[in-house]
């Protein structure tokens, strides 16, 4: 029997894999047994009500999919009513994702969505920052600085960082997250990207740009996953392009605490559950007792100075 548990950023979880928000609802319940997963990471919402963007909003791509939802919510009202009440029959651990325009707006809200129930936030500071003319709060130290730390202190819950990957140097961001107080980083959330009709041409989304996911970004996010992982002493949890048991493995491999499974359920509705198994699986093969064992085993041979020397291949 392996042990599945894993604790992140505060959080007890029952084993280290939940679904990435934006990609799981209440309706999945009737493929997918909610009691079996880490946590249920829901949708990212918004105080105010938000019809979304304009219409195409999803499209396919070679290995993967191209998204500007635009974060459609219902508001704080349904949050209260509605979305939390349907989530508290559940024991497992409910994360709630949270997005504002404003570092004084994700405050609030982060203070508003505090309530028994939730288990932990999860900032989406990977989304517009209207008080710097659009750019993500986690495009730059500095506004995930403040942001982070204006959330913290308007809330005792548990904080996770969900990182954008459009950056240069995302162990920088994850570092200036944890110093201002997040608890566990989420890597990552989508690559800014787009793609064009050429029959119509036109761009396939109605907002022109979106954002990519699927298998296509998994190495580039892995990557993101072991520098984050070497930067900061908070968990890492992998995100991106994780549909089988050895990708998520990957990501552990490399440093994730626990991973987040997305595009995928989409095609393959209880891919959680066949990614869950697999990892125990495999623990069991390899005599793995913990889970945990896993997280960062990779083994990485440093070069010496010799075999970064270059060799004239006609010598």
């Amino acid at each position: 029997m392996v042990d599945m548990r894993v604790e992140i950023g505060g959080v007890r979880l029952a084993n280290p894999v939940m679904p990435a928000s934006g990609t799981f609802a209440d309706g999945l319940d009737k493929a997918v047994d909610f009691e079996r997963l880490g946590a249920m990471v829901i949708k990212t919402i918004t105080r105010e009500l938000r019809v979304g963007n304009a219409l195409p909003r999803v499209c396919e791509t070679p290995e993967g999919m191209l998204n500007s939802i635009g974060i459609p919510s219902k508001g704080m009202p349904y949050f209260h009513e509605e979305t939390l009440p349907t989530y508290a029959r559940y024991a497992t651990p409910l994360v709630v994702s949270i997005s504002a325009p404003t570092v004084d707006g994700f405050a609030s809200l982060a203070e508003e969505v505090s309530l028994p129930g939730v288990a932990a936030i999860e900032i989406n500071i990977s989304c517009p920052n209207l008080e710097a003319d659009g750019q993500a709060f986690a495009n730059h130290v500095d506004s995930t600085e403040r942001a982070v730390a204006a959330i913290r202190r308007r809330t005792s819950l548990p904080l996770w960082a969900k990182l954008s990957p459009n950056v240069t140097d995302v162990a920088e961001i994850g570092r200036a997250a944890e110093a201002a107080g997040a608890d566990a980083l989420v890597v990552a959330n989508t690559f800014l990207a787009m793609a064009v009709d050429i029959e119509s041409q036109r761009p396939r989304l109605g907002s022109v740009t979106g954002g990519l996911s699927g298998p296509a970004i998994r190495p580039i996010v892995v990557r993101m996953t072991y520098q984050c992982a070497r930067a900061v002493d908070i968990p890492v949890i992998g995100c991106g392009g994780i549909a089988t048991a050895e990708d998520a493995i990957e990501y552990m491999l490399a440093g994730a605490s626990a991973v987040q499974v997305g595009t995928v359920t989409f095609v393959h509705p209880t891919a959680m559950i066949s990614v869950l198994e697999g990892i125990e699986d495999y623990c069991v093969r390899r005599g793995y007792e913990r889970v945990t064992d896993l997280v960062g085993a990779l083994s990485v041979e440093e070069a010496d100075e010799t075999d970064m020397e270059w060799v004239d291949p006609l010598r």
